[in-house]
């Protein structure tokens, strides 16, 4: 019954995605120029856009009989011009000294068989209307390092819908043993979900169910970066482009030797990534809808700033800590409750938060300074130094001032520095705190405040940020 109803559903919102989205953007003639793998390659090339390299093609029996089937290569992919599905395929990983060439599981095909196979493709078998189709050879992709451990006998692939020239949405799927292999989440491959902004898996899903481990190796999924993350946005809008798609879904690999490379672009879709990215595919639909993206670069910012961050609000969420970057833009309230903004950084390296000397000023604090330089504390201090301000009870003295609030005693290769701290109220990342800062000169440094590990409890740092 729950099989039923949600697939009822999914029914439902394909229709609907195909009446509000894909209809009014996909013409008649881009559609059908992407249900032809052989044009789109070309027209890909022409673009210079990354695409395996095609080996041959067989458009007829005439060209079926002629063909020198003894020239076929050791490896590589036999696809149906518009299979439907993965359906048609056949990869071939080597080949043995018997002259079979060898396929996933550790199976093998005679030329027997790959001269069978072609003739069923040429029959219609495997095309999405049952019409006589065209076979072509290409070039076997091979798999990038990052995912070794992680597929099954053949080549994970990255779906990426893109709409309006944005990334809306991203999955990688990978081959298991129940799919022969194959990267097809109809067969049983796995289909993972990933964070737009930084190019990290999240959640995944097998059947339409969630697992947190991939079934034949048991290795966890969640957490994978994705090599050349930018690179593989990038090219999934200009495919898109290309194509004349507004809607489209870009499969893309990452080869070991090429990098990312196109698979093919479908114009319609499915809906299983949303299942993958916990997250409705309409709801940014139409959060992009209507945008004026004129460029790549613009769209994968867009794409970056309203869909990413799904794990860093789950780690926030675990932890009860925001992650921030090394810099960031922080407000600083002066003595009369005006506010300004201040490019400040971050850095745990320091026990504490430290001011220069103008800004401190600029708050208000001009008068705490000239009352810590009437006692004519040297910039930098020998220890019997030190040891003498504490006889003449220097520091009590100076917490006299009620904008002094504590004073640090600063250790570094150049020698012993005192400094006084003043109180502070800032927001950073919306969180408001009052913090103490010692004060001292920053006109060499580029940035006019750090905020010490101290006051960074709250917070976790992301230096990619």
């Amino acid at each position: 019954m729950w099989n039923w109803m949600r697939k009822s559903r999914q029914v439902l919102g394909m229709n609907a995605r195909n009446l509000d989205f894909i209809r009014p953007g996909n013409n008649k003639k881009a559609i059908d120029l992407v249900n032809d793998k052989i044009r789109t390659k070309k027209l890909l090339q022409k673009h210079g856009l990354p695409v395996s390299k095609l080996i041959s093609v067989i458009k007829d029996r005439k060209e079926f009989y002629n063909f020198k089937w003894d020239e076929l290569p050791n490896s590589f992919v036999l696809k149906p011009n518009k299979g439907l599905g993965g359906e048609g395929i056949l990869v071939t990983y080597g080949k043995k000294k018997n002259g079979k060439w060898v396929l996933p599981l550790n199976r093998e095909a005679s030329l027997k068989d790959i001269v069978v196979r072609v003739s069923n493709i040429l029959d219609g078998d495997f095309s999405k209307t049952n019409v006589p189709d065209i076979a072509f050879f290409e070039e076997r992709l091979k798999i990038h390092p990052a995912f070794k451990l992680y597929a099954y006998k053949g080549v994970p692939d990255i779906r990426v819908v893109v709409y309006n020239k944005v990334p809306i949405m991203a999955m990688l799927r990978f081959p298991t043993k129940s799919s022969n292999g194959k990267a097809n989440l109809h067969k049983g491959g796995v289909g993972v979900g990933i964070d737009i902004a930084s190019g990290v898996t999240t959640n995944a899903i097998m059947f339409d169910q969630k697992v947190e481990f991939l079934p034949d190796i048991k290795i966890p999924v969640r957490g994978l970066q994705i090599p050349q993350w930018d690179d593989i946005l990038q090219l999934a809008i200009e495919s898109s482009n290309a194509c004349g798609l507004k809607y489209s879904g870009a499969d893309i690999a990452l080869d070991k030797e090429h990098g990312p490379v196109v698979l093919e672009l479908n114009a319609h879709p499915g809906l299983s990534i949303q299942n993958a990215n916990l997250s409705p595919l309409k709801d940014r639909l139409l959060r992009v809808k209507g945008l004026k993206i004129k460029t790549v670069k613009k769209g994968i910012k867009v794409a970056k700033e309203l869909f990413g961050g799904e794990l860093e609000q789950e780690v926030e969420k675990t932890t009860g800590k925001k992650i921030i970057g090394i810099i960031n833009k922080i407000k600083l309230k002066d003595k009369k409750n005006n506010w300004h903004e201040v490019e400040v950084k971050m850095d745990t390296g320091a026990d504490v938060s430290s001011i220069d000397e103008d800004l401190a000023r600029s708050l208000g604090f001009g008068e705490a300074i000239d009352y810590f330089y009437q006692f004519g504390i040297k910039n930098v201090l020998t220890t019997q130094e030190l040891e003498d301000l504490k006889q003449k009870n220097v520091y009590k003295e100076l917490l006299k001032h009620k904008d002094i609030v504590d004073y640090k005693v600063i250790y570094s290769s150049h020698g012993i520095s005192f400094r006084i701290e003043v109180p502070l109220n800032v927001i950073v990342s919306g969180i408001s705190m009052n913090i103490n800062a010692a004060v001292y000169r920053r006109e060499n440094l580029k940035y006019p405040m750090i905020i010490g590990k101290r006051d960074l409890k709250k917070f976790l740092i992301d230096p990619t940020k």
